[in-house]
Order: structure tokens, then sequence, then C-alpha cells
């Protein structure tokens, strides 16, 4: 096959190496060819980023035929290697009221005290079994928690809290309760496994965490750390970017073969944007892909509920019609992680709560209650149920039911007229156009939260959401549409780069009487919705007194709850939550 002159370089090597790899540059190829040219004999373990990935590459491997490569995920290896580790069944995960019970903490304090420490336990033991560290006394917990409301919950409640984690991690060591995936990859990583490779092969190195990374780098052998810098969207999953941990003699591959140059630009442009955030090196990107029809069609977005928005607005512009299909199975858009449902959500905004299936939620006598523990837990995912529910309230119904019955199975995927998929479930899937949704980070919402906060923690966090509004654009291979706020100044629309024009209010959606999306007990005023925002700009950030006086002032002069939440720029039903606490009779 032909090489270009950066991956042939990389093969004729024979040592430690980081490989610096653009979106697209075919860095699997040039992975496959390294094995292959390896001497006879040679044992190689290639480690891939998931499921998924690892079945593609082992099909690729055994057709080309190098000889003995292992190919496994970093949790398939660390499965194997801890059989006589390991103590009684494994599990996904804990749902908060499940690992509540099991630490005897449910229903303890006041309000949902017992579930609110449950969910800081389940995160802080990933955050340690991620990590490289042998003690959760190693670990400051605070480092993750980034919310106002959770840290202050966090701070008060730390010993506990690291007490309850200690606890759990104890009982699946001691075997009183299944492991989580993450338990067994922690016990891997302690127990100092030596592998036995004359390579390892780590791709997608961007989002490893420090527990593999620190099995990795303790292997004598040649270590190939493989990836893209600006890939990185998975710290939330405490992953590190092993790019820039490793101290090994870097080379590029900067040629991609999936787009032209006009999508290789705006790749570029979108990463100059975080000199605001640090000094970073320039990237150089050589559109080199030729693709020259459309067969597959995408919209991407950031998130969930910005997903949602754009295929119910997809689905009312055809009227119905037509096939879709959602990467990683639609119905994952509509659950949070630890199980809650976006129509538990719903029954609870109506009051509804003998419909409410999901044990946690079902101890929630009102929104405002879930809105108090989405905010001590900076739990983002319920937040964005949430979103969803003050935003089309009991349209979701019909609007759910209507995407379910177009959307096809997964052998019928490539025939889909839209696929729908949020950055994370699309991370190394390529589409011939695509769509952007306008929930990613735009210029002016970079600088006005760097310049509220300008720590760090927010520094590393806003790298990451340009990282997945890069990853996002260069899953095109031919056409891609950008809404025009994401659009950088100096660059202009081609042929292959459409610019969306603003969005336009419109009344496409069918009015809904105001009472089916008024929470129990309001104060009868009602309320007109506004358009999506960050929960993290509009619920999670503490009332000042101030603020209050000013939101009482303008309640007793007659103002809607939207036309309030306009001026305070928050949400009408934090607003309206806010009020209760103030004003008990509002």
């Amino acid at each position: 096959m032909h090489l270009t002159s950066e991956q042939a370089a990389i093969l004729s090597t024979n040592h430690d190496l980081r490989i610096d790899a653009v979106a697209g540059s075919g860095k699997t190829t040039t992975l496959l060819e390294y094995a292959r040219t390896r001497p006879a004999g040679s044992r190689i373990l290639y480690l891939a980023f998931n499921r998924t990935v690892r079945e593609e590459a082992r099909r690729r491997f055994s057709e080309a035929g190098p000889a003995a490569v292992d190919v496994e995920t970093a949790h398939s290896l660390a499965y194997r290697h801890t059989r006589h580790l390991r103590q009684g069944d494994v599990r996904p995960g804990y749902k908060v009221h499940e690992l509540a019970e099991l630490l005897g903490i449910a229903g303890t304090g006041e309000g949902h005290l017992g579930f609110v420490l449950a969910n800081h336990v389940d995160r802080f033991a990933q955050y340690f079994c991620n990590s490289a560290v042998a003690k959760v006394t190693s670990l400051n917990y605070l480092d993750i928690v980034t919310e106002d409301t959770a840290r202050e919950f966090v701070t008060r409640y730390y010993t506990q809290i690291e007490h309850l984690t200690r606890s759990f991690l104890a009982m699946m060591d001691r075997g009183q309760t299944p492991m989580i995936h993450d338990f067994y990859l922690k016990k891997f990583q302690l127990s100092a496994p030596q592998l036995g490779y004359h390579y390892i092969l780590f791709d997608e190195a961007q989002d490893a965490s420090p527990a593999m990374l620190d099995v990795v780098l303790r292997q004598p052998c040649v270590r190939l750390i493989v990836g893209d810098v600006h890939q990185q969207i998975y710290g939330w999953r405490h992953a590190v970017n092993s790019m820039q941990r490793v101290p090994f003699p870097v080379m590029r591959l900067s040629s991609s073969f999936r787009f032209p140059q006009a999508i290789a630009d705006l790749a570029v442009r979108t990463l100059d944007r975080k000199h605001i955030l640090a000094p970073v090196d320039p990237v150089v990107i050589r559109g080199m892909g030729k693709p020259k029809s459309v067969k597959t069609r995408a919209t991407i977005a950031r998130t969930n509920t910005g997903l949602l928005k754009k295929a119910i607005d997809h689905i009312t512009a055809n009227r119905g019609r037509g096939t879709v299909y959602f990467e990683g199975n639609i119905n994952s858009y509509t659950y949070a992680d630890e199980g809650a449902s976006l129509y538990d959500v719903l029954n609870l905004h109506n009051g509804q709560h003998d419909r409410i299936r999901d044990k946690l939620l079902a101890t929630m006598g009102s929104m405002e209650d879930l809105e108090d523990y989405v905010e001590q837990t900076d739990d983002k995912q319920l937040g964005m149920l949430m979103d969803l529910v003050e935003t089309y309230g009991n349209d979701l119904h019909e609007r759910i039911a209507t995407l379910k019955r177009m959307h096809v199975e997964d052998d019928k995927r490539q025939t889909a007229d839209m696929v729908f998929s949020t950055v994370h479930r699309c991370k190394g899937l390529e589409y011939d156009e695509v769509r952007l949704a306008e929930d990613f980070m735009t210029d002016e919402a970079l600088s006005k939260q760097l310049a509220d906060d300008g720590s760090p923690a927010q520094r590393s966090r806003l790298n990451e959401e340009l990282n997945l509004l890069y990853v996002a654009v260069t899953r095109a291979r031919l056409l891609l549409h950008i809404p025009e706020s994401l659009m950088p100044g100096d660059l202009t629309a081609s042929a292959h780069v459409i610019v969306q024009p603003g969005k336009e209010k419109t009344n496409s959606r069918p009015a809904v009487e105001k009472s089916k999306f008024r929470p129990a007990a309001t104060n009868g005023k009602g309320y007109a919705k506004q358009p999506f925002t960050s929960r993290a700009a509009s619920s999670n950030k503490n009332w000042t007194k101030d603020e209050d006086a000013l939101l009482l002032r303008l309640y007793h002069a007659g103002k809607t709850l939207h036309e309030i939440a306009t001026v305070l720029e928050r949400k009408p039903t934090t607003v309206q939550m806010r009020l209760r606490k103030l004003d008990p009779d509002a």
C-alpha cells in the first residue's frame, strides 16, 4: 500500500514513541502496518478505546495477518488478568438508591441527604478506580466537583463521603457485593502486572485513564502512545491526556484522508480558539479527502437535550415521514446514567407520583426537590432531562413515540435518512454530510465563562468544550453545515462548509395549554417557555441577596416568571422554586 512519508517514518522506528495523529489521518492503518512489519515471533498488544473499535480492529488485524496481535480494551484485558483476584459477580454499576441501601444511608437525614451522599460516593469510587494512586486518601474528591452548590455540600460532608467510599470499595473487594467494571480495572493496576509483550500499541491514548496508563508505562517493551491531544472528550470520566504525560519522542500524522481542505481549515481555526485559554502549539491539517457523493447524513449535538430538540425539529419539518437512526440506541437518550427516565421526570412535573418507576425520583415530592438534588450532586444528565420536560412538557410522549416509529434497526443504519448522535457516541465514526446543533461553545460564551472563572479547572473544562466542537467538525467527509454562531469570523462559506443562519424564532411547536407545563402549586401567573440554556449558567449558581430582593420586587410588581427569568438570567422553573423558598404564599 502507498504510505505517506510520515507513516513510513513511524514504521522505520523500533523504540518508544508518541504519535500525534489528526482526525482521519489513518492511524489504525499505520498501526496495522507497524505490527505487520515487526520481527517474526513478536508478541503485540493493540489497546482499543471501546468494544466497537476493538471488534473492527480485530477484523482488520486478522485480515492483514501480522503475527500474534492481541486486540483488547483496557477492561477486557483487566478482566482476563484478574480472574484470581475477583470475588463474586460483576455488574455495570449501582443506581443511587441501591448504593444508599447497600451503605445503610437510604432515608437518612433531612430531605434526600442519603441519596445525595450515595451519588457522591459513586463518583468518588469511580474517580479512585480510574486513578493511579493506591489509597482513597491520596485523592481530593473536591478536585473534580465544579459547581458551587455541590462543592458546598461535599465540603460539609467530606469526611462522611470519604468513609462511605472506602466502605463501598471494601465491600466489593471482600465479595460482599458485586464489583463494578472499574473496580477490577483498579485491582489489575494495583497488582502491577507484567504482560509479556514486545510491543504495545495504545490507541486513543488522549482518553486513557491514569490507571491504565500506569499499567502500560510499567511494561518493559516498546510502547506506541497514539492519539490526538485535541480529541480528549472524556475528562468527566476521569480520563487524562496521556499524549501530554509521556516523555517519548514525538512523531506526527498530519494528513487527513477523511475530508477536503475547507473542512480541515475550519478544524484548525476551531483549535486556534484555545489560545484564549493557554498557549498551544499550532496545528497543521492537510485535507486530502476526496469523497464525491452523499450517502450518509448525520446531525451531531453536544448534549442529549440539544440532540433530541434537533430530532424533534426534524420530524416536525418532515411531518413524521422518513427514517432516522440514533447512535447508541434511542432509549439511551431518554435515561440518566443512574436509571431515571425522561417519563419519570415528566410524571414528577405533572404531580403523577404513582406513575414514577425510578425509586430515587419516587422519593421526590416535587420538581423543587429534584432541582435541589441536581444542584447538590451536579448530576448533569438528570438536569438535561429536566430541561427537556421544561421545554416540551406533555408533548414529549407524542414526539418520542414518533421518533421510535421512524427509527430503523441497527443493520439498516446506513439506510436512515438522518442519523442523530451526540459527539461522545459518534467518536471514531464519519458521515458524508454533517449538521451541527447550536449547543456547542461559542466565542461569546467562551469569553464570558472564562471571565467569570479563570481557574485551572475551568480552563481545562473549556478546553474540552472546544475539543468537542473539533471532534464534531471532523466527522464530516464532504459537507458540513455549521451554525453561524460557531463559524470563525475570518473564514467564509464554501462548497464544503455551509453556514446556517441564526435560528429564527418560530411557533412551529404546537401550542400546549399552559396548565400542562405548570408544575403543581404554581402561583397561577403562568409563563412562556424560554429557549434552552446551560444549566451551569442558569440554575447551578448561588442566589445573592441582591438577586433575592430583585426577584421579590419583580414578582410583587406583577411580572411574569418568564420576564423575571429573563432579567435574572435564570430558568423560569428555577425562579419559581426560589420564589417559593422566599415567599411560601407565592
